[in-house]
């Protein structure tokens, strides 16, 4: 850094110190995810984010009583304070959280005995926290953020005074707080409480505050030990005892002034370049403004067109129903009109009444001719009445059979309805794909993406320079965002695309993702708990497919004879499956924070002599791959040895010695791959390790096959291996 960037440097550090910078441009950085309010006794949770500690405490215990007493230090037990006057995060607002999907539900585990919740989602970055049986107890309060956020209150109510908490009235305007006393006095109060020459005189005080926070920081795990120290592992302060014989006792720690140091310089640097980018920053969110109007305007015309489009929907499902209604209404007066006359024509059919009573009084005419002349037409209408009685028909149907509208298929069709445009392309999570003899290949879709009907995966495999690239080849129709592609051609490159479709209109292809399988089919395997298995060092799932080493007592125990030259043994454990014959392929992931796993393969032979003599093995002397600097392993390092292993740990993978060149240190250690590959080919008597996600060879080297090999792992202090779910899924189908 020159010496001009120095200077402007240590200035922004100093403005920085002064609080110069305006405390209303930071309010959204002192807002509570969970209650949406000003921070108050924030606490850190393990993911590094902070929560008010009455949230979290309802967060973990939902149906306790909102009068449980706070802290006396508390702004909440301060009347006058601001955060009393805000209602607190009810059950009712954190049920409103849980089902918006602020707060996922799936992580919560609650006891079977008890409704105490000992694992709840992170509301800032939805990771699980697990407190464990401690609970809130085991987290640091975050004095810093308690501090910036009470500054930022006396900002708010810079005309509201802080009064004297022991003036008799008229009460006096405070003007410092004393830390120790954890109150506020006016000067003469002050004097008066703090005597010259005496304990309080020495007192630590600040300007007027309402937040009185400890002076020194205590382990949560050990209430009476300050913190000292930092684990780089876990994140946080710890204390000695922490480190000696806690849950950091395998971890890299440093001191709290190294860490302080180094944390405080990265944040300064940090805060140097982005206020260095402050023109880049402004560009960009004049940038972002411009999206932001484009996309509220093209939002409204969506809208505008989408409303459009329904109105003429309306529009003509309003005319179709005014034409069928007519045509009901017609038919109906047209029925109507036949019944009532047919109603008529039977009621002249009655007793003096209409046809019959005119027939009557026919009868009474005596002149004959006059008779017959009027008779004659009289008999043919009485002939059709009495017919008509006899065969009644109405003259129209009740029912409106043919009227009946079945709108079953429209009001499918209208729930299916959806935008035709192009829908987004789906992008390949590599993180979640796996690639063996089978690949497992999953994607996501942007988080505002409409529904798809489904997916089309395809892949192809990449030539090599005599090879010619084969041509695509599309999967059957995904309804998920995964899928499985089976018959994959070991140890070669695929290139894999997805797209999706709806309403038959089909996205553009993701981003192309290159994957290689690895060198030899996959072999599946689990934990052998019966063949040397440690159970009080060593912790094994349920399913066998992950193990861990716990650093318990009896290692501790053992630690006094280090300073005698004895050596602490490694906790050896094996695959349940053997080879014999042919080349295989496994991978695994090693835990991050694992102090020393070896990995690697081992006969039975050798495997029967670890496990009968494990002092004698663990010997530094002994391994080829100790890393010691005997010189023992050079020499035997080109004989084909039964057994090769490779140590991981503290985030590396160490190379053993005798394959580098002399004295080459650097060459020999290089960052631990997330997921580790091992493949051996047992007629060829090598043994290959990769990197698995890359399927880069780290390291390979000959192994002694005369005997059955096994996958084997040795572990030593805090850490754990896990299978992959491919090399374990044959396995457990079977059990």
């Amino acid at each position: 850094m020159s010496d001009s960037e120095m200077s402007e440097f240590s200035s922004i550090v100093e403005r920085l110190e002064r609080g110069e910078v305006q405390m209303k441009s930071i309010e959204r950085e002192l807002i509570c995810p969970v209650c949406k309010e000003l921070f108050s006794q924030p606490l850190v949770l393990p993911c590094q984010h902070s929560v008010c500690h009455r949230c979290v405490r309802e967060l973990l215990m939902p149906n306790h009583d909102d009068s449980l007493s706070t802290d006396a230090g508390s702004e909440s037990s301060n009347p006058g304070s601001p955060r009393s006057r805000v209602p607190s995060p009810s059950m009712e607002k954190l049920d409103r959280l849980l089902r918006s999907g602020s707060i996922s539900s799936p992580g919560w585990r609650r006891s079977s005995v008890t409704p105490r919740v000992t694992t709840f989602p992170c509301p800032g970055c939805q990771h699980d926290i697990d407190l464990g049986e401690r609970g809130i107890s085991m987290l640091f309060r975050n004095f810093t953020l308690e501090s910036i956020v009470e500054r930022y209150r006396q900002a708010a109510r810079a005309a509201v005074a802080i009064m004297c908490n022991v003036c008799k009235p008229p009460v006096q305007e405070a003007t410092k707080s004393c830390m120790d006393c954890k109150a506020s006095f006016c000067n003469e109060c002050f004097k008066m409480n703090h005597p010259w020459g005496t304990p309080k005189a020495q007192h630590e005080y600040v300007g007027p505050t309402t937040n009185f926070r400890p002076k020194v920081l205590m382990c949560p795990e050990h209430e009476m030990e300050k913190v000292n120290m930092y684990c780089e592992v876990c994140r946080r302060p710890v204390c000695h005892l922490c480190k000696l014989g806690g849950s950091h006792a395998n971890h890299r720690v440093t001191s709290m002034s190294s860490a302080y140091k180094i944390l405080k310089e990265k944040l300064s640097k940090s805060i140097h370049y982005l206020i260095s980018k402050e023109d880049q920053v402004r560009t960009q969110i004049s940038e972002l403004e411009v999206l932001i109007r484009d996309t509220e305007e093209n939002g409204q015309l969506a809208e505008t067109r989408t409303c459009e489009h329904f109105e003429r929907l309306l529009e003509t499902l309003q005319e179709r129903r005014t034409e069928m209604l007519r045509s009901i209404e017609q038919s109906r007066s047209l029925r109507v009109e036949r019944l009532r006359a047919q109603v008529e024509e039977y009621q002249g059919m009655l007793e003096n009444s209409g046809l019959v009573g005119y027939a009557q009084e026919v009868l009474k005419e005596t002149d004959q001719s006059c008779f017959v002349q009027t008779a004659k037409l009289l008999h043919v209408r009485i002939q059709k009445a009495t017919e008509s009685v006899k065969t009644f028909q109405p003259a129209a149907a009740p029912a409106f059979e043919e009227f009946v509208l079945d709108t079953g298929k429209e009001e499918l069709f209208l729930k299916q309805l959806s935008f035709s445009g192009v829908p987004e392309p789906p992008v390949i999570d590599l993180s979640r794909c796996r690639v063996y003899n089978e690949a497992l290949i999953h994607w996501r879709l942007s988080e505002d993406s409409l529904p798809t009907d489904h997916h089309i995966v395809e892949f192809r495999k990449l030539g090599s320079e005599e090879e010619e690239e084969s041509s695509w080849s599309a999967s059957e129709p995904v309804f998920g965002c995964s899928t499985v592609l089976c018959d994959l051609t070991s140890d070669s490159s695929y290139t894999f695309r997805v797209r999706s479709c709806r309403n038959r209109v089909y996205s553009p292809y993701s981003p192309e993702v290159t994957l290689h399988t690895p060198p030899a089919p996959v072999f599946g395997f689990l934990f052998n708990e019966k063949c040397g298995f440690s159970a009080e060092r060593l912790q094994l799932s349920k399913r066998r497919d992950s193990v861990e080493s716990v650093a318990g007592m009896s290692l501790l125990l053992s630690a006094e004879r280090v300073q005698t030259g004895s050596y602490i043994c490694l906790d050896y454990i094996i695959g349940d499956t053997g080879i014999s014959h042919g080349r295989h392929y496994w991978a695994f992931r090693v835990q991050p924070d694992s102090y020393m796993i070896k990995v690697g393969v081992a006969s039975d032979s050798k495997l029967t002599e670890w496990f009968h003599n494990p002092r004698d093995t663990s010997s530094p002397r002994y391994d080829q791959d100790s890393g010691h600097d005997s010189g023992s392993e050079d020499t035997c390092f080109e004989v084909s040895l039964p057994f090769t292993l490779v140590a991981v740990g503290m985030g590396r993978l160490f190379i053993p010695k005798a394959s580098t060149a002399a004295g080459d240190h650097s060459s020999r250690v290089l960052p631990m791959p997330q997921r580790i590959g091992v493949c051996l080919d047992y007629d060829a008597g090598r043994v290959f390790f990769y990197d698995a996600d890359s399927m880069r060879c780290l390291y390979e080297r000959a192994v002694d096959c005369s005997g059955t090999m096994f996958p084997a792992f040795g572990l030593l202090g805090g850490g754990a291996v896990h299978l992959e779910e491919f090399i374990t899924a044959k396995r457990l189908s079977y059990m």
